[in-house]
């Protein structure tokens, strides 16, 4: 029987000098969660641009420079629109890599547009008109997560409303939904319905093993299965997949505990990379 992602035609999104959707190589969007320092951006951007040197992967360094969604007033937030950009440019010219962000606010669209290939439009965000039509309006790809509170058939009205906008094309994320308080769930079902709607599929595995509150006035997580659900969604036939990596997941100031450390992360692509080859295969 065949599947949605197989029966619908999926458009190609440009994302900087690469190509992603099908027959095109795995897309791979990486990095810290939120920038803290230019040399640990660096640091982390040097293994990265290493992974991007194998043909079937196509890498963009990702960090965020505000988390404007944090559980606790007191909770660290990054270095702030204006520095995390001049950052983030630095990467690009340190390792070549495209980079890209979260775009919290319309008004931010334009500057972020300027430094970044791809934009990025939080979970939380993902039904907000105004600041979806500002960043498609750039002109620029957008990589929107489908809302922790939304079934992905609902992802279609984001779409039209990107297409409508801008020119740039849209990916679409899956990153896990709320099952009761404190947990998320995912809906691999998910998947081949949001290709069904003619676009690049991308399966946020970190976001994914999230504990909401879990550590009272923080985000808990669980790390040991976000390779598990990666495994999942490349078997599935994804375009995309996300992943937050850094030398020291528990020094992080958010989202430490869903983190894949720095060290483990190439061998564990490298994994999904083969996997990824042998459906292929499979399914030809």
């Amino acid at each position: 029987m065949s599947t949605p992602s197989q029966t619908h035609h999926v458009a190609t999104v440009t994302v900087g000098p690469y190509a992603c959707g099908p027959q095109q190589p795995l897309l791979l969007i990486a990095g810290p969660c939120v920038l803290q320092s230019q040399d640990l951006a660096f640091s982390i951007a040097d293994r990265l641009a290493a992974i991007n040197e194998r043909a079937d992967v196509n890498v963009v360094f990702k960090a965020s420079f505000d988390k404007a969604n944090r559980t606790s007033v007191s909770a660290k937030r990054g270095p702030g629109l204006q520095e995390g950009l001049r950052m983030l440019e630095e990467v690009h010219r340190y390792c070549g890599l495209p980079v890209t962000t979260d775009v919290h606010l319309p008004d931010q669209a334009e500057a972020v547009a300027s430094v970044c290939a791809l934009l990025q439009i939080p979970a939380f965000l993902a039904r907000q008109t105004d600041l979806v039509v500002a960043a498609a309006k750039t002109g620029r790809p957008l990589n929107v997560k489908k809302g922790q509170f939304m079934a992905p058939e609902d992802m279609q009205y984001v779409v039209e409303k990107v297409h409508a906008s801008g020119t740039g094309g849209v990916m679409l994320c899956e990153r896990g939904t709320f099952f009761g308080y404190g947990r998320l769930v995912n809906d691999m079902q998910s998947l081949p319905i949001m290709r069904s709607l003619g676009v690049p599929v991308v399966f946020d595995a970190t976001h994914s093993v999230q504990r909401p509150g879990g550590l009272g006035g923080a985000t808990g997580g669980n790390r040991e299965m976000v390779e598990p659900l990666a495994r999942a969604a490349v078997a599935i036939g994804i375009d995309a997949v996300f992943f937050e990596t850094h030398p020291d997941p528990e020094t992080s100031p958010s989202d430490g505990p869903n983190m894949i450390p720095l060290d483990a992360f190439e061998p564990m692509v490298d994994r999904l990379l083969r996997l990824r080859a042998a459906c292929g295969e499979i399914m030809a």
